[in-house]
């Protein structure tokens, strides 16, 4: 599976980012900024079997408080068989990659940060078996956590693209 950082990305209308996922992500800060926006920026990925395949779908989702908002997209598919644990660390994984490379931006232009984990906080369904370690993982690396049902930019937005 390709890096998250090396791959393409592309907005919801299908038109591919031009340049690096970084590049195209501080030119919308200054946008936002310019126009006067409270953004948050919330990072999310999300992923589905389909056969022998598994799709992962991550999301840069830049959020005008009150405003709506939009997102930056990322597929990738791998043939690597995985339980139901893994692959949600590996979506954590992969959304916390991203959120790594680019927190300078986000504290450069005092952006808010989440990063969303596609995790069920309910015991009784199986993805809750990696919610302590998602926990631990993303906020060991300093960043806030929200998981299901406030971990929209997971279970909405990339749902919607996977």
């Amino acid at each position: 599976m390709e890096s998250v950082l090396q791959s393409r990305w592309h907005r919801l209308d299908g038109s591919n980012i031009q340049g690096s996922i970084a590049e195209a992500v501080e030119k919308s800060l200054i946008k936002e900024k310019e126009l006067g926006n409270d953004i948050k920026v919330c990072i999310g990925t999300d992923s589905q079997v389909r056969g022998a395949e598994t799709e992962f779908a991550t999301v840069i989702v830049i959020l005008r408080k009150g405003r709506g908002g939009f997102m930056f997209i990322n597929n990738d598919k791998t043939l690597q068989r995985m339980s139901l644990k893994e692959r949600m660390l590996t979506e954590v994984a992969r959304s916390i990659e991203i959120a790594y490379h680019l927190c300078q931006l986000f504290d450069r232009y005092q952006t808010e940060l989440e990063v969303h984990a596609d995790i069920n906080t309910n015991p009784r369904f199986g993805s809750n078996a990696a919610l302590s370690e998602a926990m631990g993982y993303i906020l060991s690396m300093g960043f806030t956590f929200k998981a299901k049902p406030e971990a929209h930019a997971a279970s909405c937005c990339a749902n919607k693209v996977v």
